[in-house]
């Protein structure tokens, strides 16, 4: 059935179509997610959000003045105060925190491919359905619908990290690893960057932005059935010799002989807790700015709708060339022992983590210099790219058995900062000035720095004892056993000595 295909495929590493077919589905995850970001600033009418605008000092001019009614004014229809926006795109994390350690305990039992594949599927459906659900229940059905969308998307990850772990080598792990999880950058960049172009030309206006990103997500789940399995064993048409490379290179760690989820070792771990800071940080940073810097620049820097599609996504794509960038630098550290694991992902880690906390802080006193502003930015978000090959693999690194289980409770806390950064946004910027939103990036400055001296105190590289309790207790036993040999020799010839002693 597959001799023809396995031809054509066999020159082609099946780990690196895994990588491109897992970086496709972070890309059509995040699109989905972040298109809603741009599109409100379309849907919300300006008087439900800007009323009081003029009348403040600490507010930025039109580009234009001539021509102020054509740069970031919205002929939305839909009366959504800042507070209720807010809660909108925040919503989506409720659900995705919600199914973050299912997703992850049914990856690690039975595989990612489908827990990954349906996940993606489910979210793209919804999205397809989100111009109908919002015309109909208004801010109500968008909510609930969001929420839905979270549902789905929260399998996503944690299976995404149980195949990195079955099919990326040791020394090309931040490489593959970090292909597939910059999807998130590119994600952003489409969803921000082509949203404008399509909402700006399409005669269907921000509808538009669902139908066609929902289109690809729902292409891209029978793709990925035909060509990506679960584990290279499971591959039909692998070839023997990347089966036994991956199988040798990866069997130490990645072929466990069963037994329960050592869920007490895992939550008592400091590594683990370590990550979760990393990841907290990583999120609220990153949420701050990819669900609320549309915002931004259309409320704040008033800039069009299409020019702000295209600054939105500017600092992501810088973003991604970091990533990838600083992958490759860090599996060459790795594999030619310049530094150890632990340290390159505390490196990478703290760039990505002070950096961009001091490039944000740095635009919210740039004021109404745009071109200042939006430099400042890029550089920023540009810097938090290490954090792929930093601490975005590390759940990988401290035990490849259990990554979706790690994932899924790393991610799940992270996304809280999903659901808190976009209602702080909302609630401490009613009036969306200059201001106000420097107390937002001070926040965000504050975060970054405390999470990362959490992270480089009590991070990890190395596999943990509990990965694998099976032979760690075969090798307690061994310890035993020689540990009663030694005593047994040892009472043997007490008993010689004493011997000689009473002759």
């Amino acid at each position: 059935m597959f001799s023809r295909f396995q031809l054509f495929c066999a020159g082609i590493p099946q780990r690196w179509v895994f990588a491109v077919m897992g970086f496709l589905a972070v890309t059509n995850a995040y699109t989905m997610r972040i298109c809603l970001s741009l599109a409100i600033t379309e849907m919300v009418s300006t008087s439900a959000t800007s009323a009081n605008d003029t009348s403040l000092d600490d507010t930025c001019p039109d580009l234009d003045s001539s021509t102020s009614s054509n740069t970031s004014s919205s002929s939305g229809t839909f009366e959504w105060s800042e507070y209720t926006q807010g809660i909108i795109l925040s919503s989506f994390f409720w659900g995705y925190i919600i199914t973050q350690l299912p997703g992850g305990v049914l990856a690690d039992k039975f595989g990612g491919k489908y827990t990954l594949g349906l996940g993606i599927f489910s979210t793209a459906v919804f999205t397809l359905l989100t111009p109908v659900v919002v015309e109909t229940f208004d801010a109500t059905g968008l909510i609930v619908l969001r929420f839905l969308m979270g549902l789905g998307e929260g399998t996503s990850f944690p299976a995404v990290n149980v195949l990195i772990a079955q099919w990326a080598p040791p020394h090309e792990r931040s490489k593959i690893g970090t292909v597939v999880m910059t999807g998130a950058q590119v994600g952003t960049v489409l969803g921000t960057a082509l949203s404008g172009i399509l909402i700006r030309y399409s005669s269907l206006g921000w509808p538009t932005v669902f139908y066609v990103f929902g289109g690809f997500g729902v292409l891209w789940f029978f793709v990925w059935l035909f060509l990506c399995y679960s584990t290279p064993a499971t591959h039909p048409f692998i070839t023997d010799r990347e089966k036994h490379y991956l199988h040798e290179t990866m069997n130490e760690h990645t072929h466990k002989r069963g037994g329960p989820t050592p869920w007490a070792r895992i939550l008592r771990s400091g590594p683990l807790w370590a990550l979760v800071a990393g990841k907290v940080g990583h999120d609220w940073g990153f949420y701050t700015m990819v669900t609320d810097l549309p915002l931004y620049m259309s409320n704040v820097l008033k800039f069009s709708i299409q020019a702000n599609g295209f600054l939105s996504a500017l600092p992501y794509v810088v973003m991604w060339i970091a990533s990838i960038a600083s992958s490759w630098l860090a599996d060459w550290l790795i594999k030619r022992e310049k530094i150890g694991i632990t340290n390159v992902r505390k490196i990478c880690t703290t760039i990505a983590s002070v950096g961009p906390a001091i490039f944000i802080i740095a635009a919210s006193y740039a004021g109404c210099d745009r071109t200042v502003v939006v430099v400042l930015f890029t550089l920023g978000m540009g810097l938090m790219g290490p954090f792929y090959p930093g601490m975005m693999v590390n759940a990988i690194d401290l035990s490849p058995n259990y990554s979706g289980t790690l994932m899924a409770i790393v991610n799940g806390i992270g996304a809280i900062a999903g659901i808190l950064a976009p209602y702080a946004v909302g609630v401490l910027t009613p009036n969306q000035t200059v201001g106000e939103w420097r107390v937002v990036f001070w926040i965000t400055f504050v975060v970054f720095f405390v999470s990362n001296l959490v992270f480089d105190i009590w991070a990890d590289g190395e596999v943990q004892p509990w990965n694998d309790l099976t032979e760690e207790i075969e090798r307690q036993a061994r310890k035993e056993i020689e540990s009663k040999n030694e005593q047994g020799v040892a009472n043997y010839g007490q008993t010689r000595n004493d011997g000689d002693v009473v002759t």
